[in-house]
């Protein structure tokens, strides 16, 4: 599991604040709506790409679905996040499910400072959507 990290997390990313009701487990042979989900990403969007050659506070999110935590070219990722990529962490969709619902809870010392969207539809819709830009 990777509840264990103990790295502090750092000052100065933005932090939003779109935590909403509902469970956020998917059910199995639940799929999303990525044009729903492409709404969804706008709040991702603050810090996030999800097709560009450059990232912002965040990684670049292409591909992101099915990779390796912390294996984005181009970012230094948080030693808590290194931590979880090196022992396996793959962005699936049961641990994007469980990440967007609460980054700092999954991986603490994540640089990701977010609330989290507790919607389970939402975050459906969203990995959606990121699907749409793997490699």
């Amino acid at each position: 599991m990777f509840l264990s990290f103990r790295a502090p997390a750092l000052a100065g990313l933005v932090l939003l604040t779109s935590a909403l009701s509902g469970s956020g487990t998917a059910q199995a042979g639940e799929t999303g709506d990525p044009v729903a989900g492409a709404k969804i990403f706008k709040r991702c969007s603050v810090c996030h790409r999800e097709d560009a050659d450059e990232s912002r506070r965040g990684p670049l999110l292409e591909g992101v679905v099915g990779r390796r935590a912390a294996t984005a070219p181009g970012y230094p990722f948080s030693d808590a996040m290194r931590a979880a990529g090196a022992e396996g962490l793959v962005w699936d969709e049961e641990h994007l499910t469980r990440f967007l619902k609460k980054p700092q809870a999954m991986v603490r010392g994540t640089w990701m400072a977010f609330a989290g969207i507790g919607n389970r539809r939402d975050v459906l819709d969203l990995i959606a959507y990121l699907r749409k830009h793997h490699d």
